[in-house]
């Protein structure tokens, strides 16, 4: 495995660093800490701010403040500052970093660049009036102050999509940051401060408190909540947003199916499967979880991407030569192994990979399995990690029942080469969103989301900004006929 790199080596401006909590223009140590872990090593970092009621309720009462006149900024003011904070990240790009890491950085800055563009149109509407004497008018405004929760494994990229669209509507946030991964709001809270994003507009406030967390989702001051994790979370958080009838998004757990048919470019196919299967090592959302591939192509598949599997490189996500970094923590690990063990259990072969290093960190060989069946666990839960499992099918009849057949419908993916089935298999998969001769589907300028239990509401593009805006009415009467 390759050799560790130190963090500090990495970063070239360290003042970005900053292990605390922010509340107003103030960074606030807290009296308690948690303990961020190497998930390489397994080793503690760094000590957070882990702050509780009291804290979380400051940070409420200075977003109820900052609105007030935040919120009556001009679109156009609103928009100079995203530009200028998507300029200053980008800058985090000239450090020794990795590109997987770089990556995200590009793509988190992405969605500021798209919602600067985003605040300047946010249009109303003319309505004509059915009295000559009345003008109808539909205004948008800022829905008010929001709650953000993201999680760990795109720190940067699935805050910049949630904050982007809340700063350009006029609204003011409260980031809860994920555990795992504290550091990484922190930066984007310090560089939305000196892009002059106005203090009390961005609050930071890492805790491991769960009842004072919960003031997040239900003080009656947020007016919108904005989740992305697991299912199960999710429900929870909604049912307690809605004893105050508050808006909220949710983007939540994902099954997604890959399909492989018979006349697909097989370089194509294998490619998508390595880019959504194996990116961040299988933790992403939108990550192909069962690989179904017809008869006739199966074989050839499966040792082309056994091919391709082999040239992975696995260690720190700090080492340059590395292209697939450490589980988040051993439950994640353990959860992979479970998959595959219930799978050999029932019948599969394991083709490659599946072992666990005796070296220290999270780390998992990335494994193929063939022979997957329905009574498997892998068939029917995510496994959000580096198992690529095969299916094999012989009809567009059948895939489709068993690509449906969850309660999930975030994403969906096949390759094909014949535009009938294309357009066909397109329509059919219950999911949000659908990735056909490419396993990429996510860009600040398309809607991303899901249906059926992965979620409510959608995020990026045009459709993005009104997730944080309220319709009023406003009609003027009395007008000179």
């Amino acid at each position: 495995m390759p050799s560790q790199t130190n963090l500090a080596e990495v970063l070239q401006d360290q003042s970005i660093i900053k292990p605390f909590a922010l509340i107003g223009s103030e960074w606030i140590e807290g009296k308690r800490k948690f303990a961020v872990t190497n998930p390489a090593t397994g080793k503690e970092i760094i000590n957070v701010a882990d702050v509780g009621r009291g804290e979380i309720l400051a940070a409420i009462e200075n977003a109820q403040h900052a609105f007030t006149t935040f919120g009556r900024t001009s679109e156009y003011e609103r928009a100079t500052m995203l530009r200028k904070w998507a300029s200053l990240l980008l800058t985090l790009e000239n450090g020794k970093t990795l590109a997987e890491a770089a990556a995200e950085v590009e793509y988190g800055a992405s969605y500021l660049d798209w919602f600067a563009e985003e605040a300047i149109r946010s249009y109303g509407d003319t309505i004509p009036s059915r009295n000559p004497a009345t003008a109808n008018f539909v205004i948008r405004q800022p829905v008010g102050v929001c709650a953000i929760i993201a999680p760990w494994n795109f720190p940067i990229a699935m805050i910049t999509r949630k904050l982007g669209p809340a700063i350009a509507a006029g609204c003011t946030a409260i980031v809860k940051p994920p555990r795992e991964t504290p550091l990484c709001t922190s930066a984007l809270g310090h560089l939305a401060l000196q892009a002059g994003i106005p203090p009390g507009v961005i609050q930071i406030v890492p805790s491991t408190d769960r009842a004072a967390t919960a003031e997040l989702y239900t003080h009656p001051a947020i007016r919108k909540v904005s989740f992305t994790g697991s299912t199960n979370v999710g429900k929870i958080i909604s049912e307690q947003a809605i004893r105050t009838m508050k808006r909220f998004s949710m983007e939540l757990g994902g099954n997604a199916p890959f399909i492989v048919f018979d006349d697909a470019d097989i370089d194509v196919a294998v490619e998508g499967a390595v880019n959504c299967k194996f990116r961040g090592s299988g933790q992403t959302c939108v990550c192909a979880n069962l690989l179904y591939v017809q008869r006739g192509i199966h074989d050839k598949f499966t040792q082309r991407l056994a091919d391709r599997m082999r040239s992975f490189v696995v260690g720190s996500g700090l080492d340059p030569k590395v292209t697939h970094g450490p589980l988040v923590n051993d439950a994640a690990v353990q959860k992979v192994r479970t998959h595959i063990e219930d799978a050999l259990a029932k019948g599969a072969t394991l083709v490659m990979g599946g072992t666990v290093p005796k070296s220290p960190g999270f780390f998992i060989e990335p494994a193929l399995m063939t022979g997957i069946t329905g009574e498997m666990i892998v068939t029917r839960e995510e496994t959000f990690g580096p198992l690529a499992a095969i299916r094999m099918f012989d009809t567009v009849e059948e895939v489709i029942e068993s690509a449906n057949n969850t309660e999930f419908g975030l994403a969906g993916y096949f390759f094909s080469q014949n535009l009938q089935t294309i357009w066909r298999v397109a329509r059919a998969l219950e999911v949000g969103m659908v990735g056909v001769n490419t396993g990429k589907i996510s860009a600040a300028e398309v809607p991303f989301g899901g249906v059926k239990e992965s979620g409510v509401g959608r995020e990026g593009s045009r459709y993005g900004l009104a997730e944080y805006q309220v319709m009023k009415t406003v009609t003027i009467g009395g007008l000179p006929a």
